[in-house]
C-alpha cells in the first residue's frame, strides 16, 4: 500500500522538544495546511480518496485512527505522536476515527483545496482504480 509512516526529525530539550518539518521530510512542498480539532469520539472524518494530492497527517494532540484502503488492501494506523505522521498517496481511501479527547490531527498537503480532485464515492473510488 502506498502510505508510510515518517518520523520527524526532532531537537530534543530540557525545556522541551522541538519538531521540524522542513522540505527534505516530505516528498513535496506543501501547499496547504489544516487541522481537525474538537472531533467527537464517535464521529469519522475523511471518507474519500485524492486523485493527484498527497497529504501527511500529524496527531499533534491526542490519538486517532486512520484507516486506509488502496482497493485491495485495508489497513488500521494509529497515531500518537506528536513526532511521527503518516504520508498518504493518491488513490488511497481514507477514513479517521475513534478521536481521543483533545485530539489535534494536523494535515499539510501537496496541493490547494481542489473538489475535482476528491473522489467522495467508495463505488466510484473502486472503479477509478480497477
Amino acid at each position: 500500500m502506498n502510505i508510510r509512516i515518517i518520523e520527524i526529525p526532532k531537537i530534543e530539550d530540557y525545556r522541551g522538544n522541538l519538531a521540524i518539518i522542513e522540505k527534505e521530510v516530505l516528498p513535496y512542498e506543501i501547499k496547504r495546511v489544516y487541522y481537525l480539532y474538537d472531533v467527537p469520539s464517535t464521529a469519522h472524518r475523511g471518507g474519500h480518496a485524492h486523485k493527484e494530492q498527497m497529504e501527511f497527517l500529524v496527531a499533534l494532540s491526542g490519538s486517532f485512527d486512520v484507516i486506509v484502503n488502496d482497493g485491495n488492501q485495508i489497513e488500521k494506523v494509529t497515531l500518537n505522536k506528536p513526532n511521527k505522521g503518516l504520508l498518504i498517496h493518491t488513490n488511497i481511501w481514507r477514513e479517521l476515527e475513534n478521536f481521543s479527547s483533545g485530539a489535534v490531527c494536523l494535515v499539510l498537503a501537496s496541493d490547494v483545496y481542489k473538489e475535482d480532485d476528491y473522489i467522495r464515492d467508495y463505488e466510484e473510488f473502486v472503479n477509478a482504480i480497477s
